[in-house]
């Protein structure tokens, strides 16, 4: 056998596969690579494998976005609460008026009409269809009646020169919780408080006028269950009236007519005390000479 004209190199080792080479129908054919008979290696180990690896880096980061990081905390300075506001005074009850208030007694010699026990020194008045006249707890009681409901006192009071003084209260009703009957000289009158609906005061009768339309009429708010100092004054010369501390009659005599109201108010004379459709309660009546 001749040598190779072209010796092979001590250091290469024989290529297997090349010896492998036959010859299929007159040609030679060279044995199959690995990459051809790896065909996904071959995929792999070419343009296509660079490709696939950029898809999946993109779609890794797709799935897991980049993280953003969070704003720091604000840090809070401390908040100091603001001073406490003082609370408004709560206003002052409103005083009650002039007419409302319960004086002390002017004067000295004042006698006892009521001695908040019993009814003596007094009579019930034969109003038709009065309500009933008691005493109760230093009060003498005058519950409502058809119309009229009183009493008269059994004392003799003089023609001038005296006072009446007595705390009536209205409990029930819408008029006159005192009528007050006295002798003014050789006549009579009556100091009506609440009459006409609740509200009027004055004399009945002066020249033939009673309460609600004479020089002595006036006008206030009574409220129930309050009481209201009631004072009288008789001299010759004047007639005059106090409801608490208002004057409420200032009347000059002199030129004057006075008289009784008609009707069965008369029954009061000379001296005594009703209401008219009205509950009320009397306490304190006394009287004293000038």
């Amino acid at each position: 056998m001749k040598e190779s004209p072209h010796p092979r190199p001590a250091h290469v080792t024989p290529n297997p596969q090349a010896a492998r080479s036959r010859r299929v129908r007159g040609r030679v054919v060279a044995p199959p690579t690995a990459q051809a008979r790896w065909p996904l290696g071959g995929l792999l180990g070419g343009a296509i494998f660079p490709a696939c690896v950029l898809a999946l880096l993109a779609l890794s980061g797709c799935a897991r976005p980049a993280k953003v990081a969070s704003p720091p905390a604000a840090v809070l300075a401390p908040v100091t609460p603001p001073a406490a506001t003082p609370a408004a005074p709560s206003p002052a009850p409103n005083p009650p008026p002039p007419y409302a208030a319960l004086p002390p007694l002017e004067g000295a010699g004042w006698r006892r009409l009521f001695d908040g026990q019993t009814l003596t020194g007094w009579k019930v008045t034969d109003f038709a269809g009065h309500g009933q006249v008691r005493v109760k707890e230093n009060q003498l009681i005058l519950d409502m009646g058809a119309e009229l409901t009183g009493v008269n006192g059994l004392a003799t009071l003089p023609p001038a020169d005296y006072e009446v003084a007595l705390d009536a209260m209205k409990v029930d009703g819408s008029d006159f919780f005192c009528g007050l009957t006295f002798p003014v000289g050789k006549a009579c009158c009556t100091l009506i408080v609440g009459g006409w609906g609740g509200t009027v005061v004055g004399v009945s009768s002066i020249d033939d006028n009673d309460a609600s339309m004479n020089e002595t009429t006036k006008f206030y708010n009574f409220e129930k269950n309050r009481w209201y100092r009631i004072r009288l004054r008789v001299t010759a010369a004047k007639l005059q009236a106090w409801i608490g501390r208002e004057q409420v009659v200032d009347l000059t005599l002199e030129g004057h007519h006075l008289s009784m109201r008609p009707g069965e108010i008369e029954l009061n004379q000379p001296f005594g005390i009703a209401t008219y459709q009205t509950t009320a309660a009397l306490r304190q009546l006394q009287w004293r000479p000038l």
